[in-house]
């Protein structure tokens, strides 16, 4: 039987071989046509929100003057530098109260991301949902390249993990007909069971290997969404903790006189909960369901809107809603 299975394979029957034999270890056509896709409600893009400021990328290191012209107050280091341009006059951009900066050190307009989370529903999912971290055609089987007999699945596509086996190492996930995907291409949401030290009524769970936050109302899940937390080199830290400082806009900066320099004015929907480490809007990338940070968790800046008044009710002046920090796997 090995040796005619093999003998399948090299005559180039692979595709339709593994299709059936792992179709019968995943759901049915009928079970995926049951549920197409998970059973999720949209949050709506907050485009108000996201419109409300224009933000430039400063290119290089660049004087701020106090006038246009002026005297220079300040000089911004070379780094990862974001601005707000309140206004324009000639060659010149307001960025703050009596700080201009030349218009020829900034980039065009940073348009934020339009990503936006999920409600959950009560009951929960018949289904794991994830997302789709890149665009990609699934695989006929596990294990297989990617296949034109499959429709270009789009990057932040919702799509239903209906089975999962292991190839190489390697989970692969069925999410459709004959769609086969590898585990590192999609972002699963995964709910847990309220963890010890977590006090609040509302809380928040963050799957550091998923790149997914979780918010809850009691033991109930009742949103999701994609979020980029630190870099390997600022991983962010694993723990319970409790927001102790909300800001609905804040300057954040780091790293000064190092290569990783960064300048970034008024980050929106701010929720410190460990040390300088926050929650937060994010203008200036849209890189969610990877890792891309100093150590904070970065959302959209709808998610981050929709998560700061979701948790404001704990806020009691001096400490808020607690925040679960985990990991569900270990990356490879």
């Amino acid at each position: 039987m090995k040796r005619l299975f093999i003998s399948i394979i090299l005559c180039g029957t692979l595709n339709l071989l593994l299709g059936t034999v792992w179709a019968q270890g995943g759901a049915s056509d009928d079970q995926i046509y049951a549920y197409p896709e998970p059973a999720v409600t949209q949050v709506a893009t907050n485009y108000e929100l996201i419109g409300d400021r224009t933000y430039r990328r400063v290119l290089e290191a660049a004087e701020i003057y106090d006038t246009p012209n002026g005297q220079v107050i300040e000089t911004l280091d070379e780094g990862y530098n974001y601005v707000t341009v309140w206004q324009f006059q000639d060659d010149w951009a307001q960025i703050g109260v009596d700080r201009w900066i030349q218009t020829e050190k900034l980039s065009n307009v940073v348009y934020p991301s339009g990503f936006a989370g999920v409600l959950l529903p009560e009951g929960g999912l018949p289904y794991t949902a994830a997302w789709m971290l890149v665009n990609l055609r699934a695989s006929t089987a596990p294990g297989l390249a990617p296949s034109d007999e499959n429709p270009l699945l789009n990057r932040y596509t919702k799509i239903n993990i209906y089975a999962s086996v292991e190839v190489d190492g390697w989970r692969w996930y069925q999410v459709g007909v004959n769609q086969w995907i590898k585990q590192t291409n999609v972002a699963k949401i995964l709910p847990v069971t309220r963890p010890e030290g977590v006090t609040t009524h509302r809380w928040v769970s963050i799957d550091l290997y998923e790149q997914v936050l979780t918010a809850y109302e009691g033991d109930r899940a009742v949103f999701a969404t994609l979020v980029s937390s630190g870099l390997p080199q600022w991983a962010t830290n694993e723990g319970v903790f409790n927001i102790w400082l909300p800001l609905e806009r804040t300057d954040m900066s780091g790293s000064e006189g190092q290569s990783d320099f960064y300048y970034l004015e008024e980050v929106p929907w701010t929720m410190y909960f460990d040390g300088a480490i926050a929650l937060h809007g994010t203008y200036w990338h849209n890189s969610f369901g990877f890792r891309h940070s100093h150590g904070c968790v970065n959302l959209s800046i709808t998610d981050a809107n929709w998560l700061y008044n979701f948790l404001s009710p704990e806020w009691n002046g001096e400490t808020g809603a607690s925040v679960y920090v985990y990991s569900s796997g270990e990356y490879q």
